[in-house]
């Protein structure tokens, strides 16, 4: 046990819970109903590097929540050179959401490490996803009883890498920051904002990319008992 950190906050997609598959049995789903012609997985392919890439317009407020909802959609069937007309695409995104969080399969080793930091310090979520997706996500994976908060973007009103929504994160907890520590999946949306924000940061590095060598990381979730 890390004795000067009383408070651990988590991200959620990517770091718990597992948005990629998740996201991908949602499509399937759609697909299989409206679009059996589509193959899903060459759909996901190009889909997943173009959502990426809204995201982070998204989190540094270059595009607003409906373009980020419309543009991952459009950008990845004119990848396929595939015609679809507006009102198909927000039906999708619609269906998409609706049907997300009907899924909720976790990172391995995420319940197993809650049960084992509950008892120690005091947990939270700080996210930049949609307050109402999230809360059901939280809620459909039994998530809910680890977390003492859940700060979101929209009632921060910013999104991480933005010091602002870590401070209201650990005002709402009643935390320090010297004695708080931020766990995510984003070099720069979790670990180099908590970072400049004053908190210790632990990069979840699940998909093994290159990382600078200063930075705290992980490759599985079990690994926080290294650090924590």
């Amino acid at each position: 046990m890390n004795t000067t950190i009383t408070d651990v906050f988590f991200d959620l997609d990517h770091t718990l819970w597992d948005f990629d598959k998740n996201s991908e049995m949602a499509f399937d789903r759609i697909f299989k109903k409206r679009f059996p012609e589509i193959k899903i997985e060459d759909f996901i392919a190009k889909y997943a590097p173009i959502n990426q890439e809204c995201w982070k317009l998204y989190q540094n407020d270059k595009i607003t929540h409906v373009e980020l909802r419309y543009n991952r959609l459009k950008f990845s069937f004119d990848a396929l050179n595939i015609q679809i007309c507006d009102e198909d695409i927000n039906q999708i995104a619609n269906d998409y959401i609706e049907f997300l969080t009907d899924n909720n399969y976790l990172f391995d080793g995420a319940i197993e490490v809650l049960e084992y930091l509950r008892p120690k310090y005091k947990l939270h979520i700080i996210t930049n996803g949609f307050a109402t997706v999230q809360d059901k996500k939280i809620n459909n994976a039994a998530l809910s009883g680890y977390f003492e908060t859940i700060t979101n973007s929209e009632s921060a009103g910013v999104k991480k890498p933005n010091s602002i929504i870590f401070d209201y994160a650990v005002n709402v907890a009643k935390a320090s920051k010297k004695n708080s520590i931020m766990i995510g999946d984003c070099l720069d949306a979790d670990v180099n904002g908590a970072l400049n924000a004053g908190l210790d940061a632990i990069f979840f590095n699940e998909k093994k990319v290159e990382a600078p060598e200063n930075i705290k990381q992980i490759n599985h979730l079990l690994e926080l008992k290294k650090y924590l």
